[in-house]
């Protein structure tokens, strides 16, 4: 994964130090969202319950902000949690859109938007180790395209309910899915204009034997 897709905050100052710890709360949490994925699946895809999906989407969402939470509330920041955590969002951003499209809530096009936008990110990674750098400056509008995208995921399953919450939910999660995805993509035209600027200001980095 590159150093850039990861998008996690930068806090300023000091960063938090981390340990080499695996049995945390935090990392419980973030592996139980890895372990909903396939129960995501099958209850859209096999059962076609939107209504349990979102409940899913729901738990899974709450977990994403309590493991944050809770690694700084209890100082159970570690290395394990640091791949984790993002790893689940992106596996998150990618196969719930799959999801949709597969049962035709969202058209492919917009899919292919998400999909490729990770795919060019990934590639600047090889372009960056070339130069001898492990990570770009973060970029919190990356952070907010992937809150939105995360945020109208639900949304967008509540808008298959039939009745009154199908009818509110369905234009809110339309909003925030194209106000994800338009952040999404001008966060990697921004990252790869920073990729361009080190690869033009940065010698070619020494291969060591």
């Amino acid at each position: 994964m590159s150093p850039a897709a990861t998008e996690e905050p930068s806090t300023g100052g000091t960063p938090p130090e981390r340990s080499d710890a695996i049995w945390t709360v935090p990392n419980a949490l973030s592996l139980l969202r890895l372990l909903m994925i396939p129960v995501f699946i099958w209850l859209l895809l096999v059962e076609e319950s939107a209504g349990w999906a979102f409940a899913v989407l729901f738990v899974s969402g709450v977990t994403d902000w309590l493991d944050g939470k809770l690694a700084r509330w209890l100082g159970q920041s570690s290395k394990l949690g640091a791949l984790l955590d993002p790893a689940a969002d992106r596996l998150y951003v990618i196969i719930i859109p799959i999801c949709f499209g597969i049962r035709e809530f969202v058209p492919w096009w917009i899919i292919g938007l998400i999909i490729g936008r990770d795919v060019l990110l990934f590639a600047t990674a090889p372009l960056l180790r070339s130069r001898g750098v492990t990570a770009l400056p973060i970029l919190y509008i990356g952070k907010a395209a992937t809150f939105a995208l995360m945020s109208a995921f639900p949304w967008l399953l509540a808008g298959q309910i039939d009745g009154a919450v199908g009818t509110f939910a369905h234009p809110v999660g339309w909003a925030f899915l194209l106000w994800g995805v338009g952040l999404y993509v001008w966060s990697l035209v921004l990252y790869w204009i920073q990729t361009a600027s080190v690869l033009r200001q940065m010698p070619r980095a020494a291969v060591t034997a």
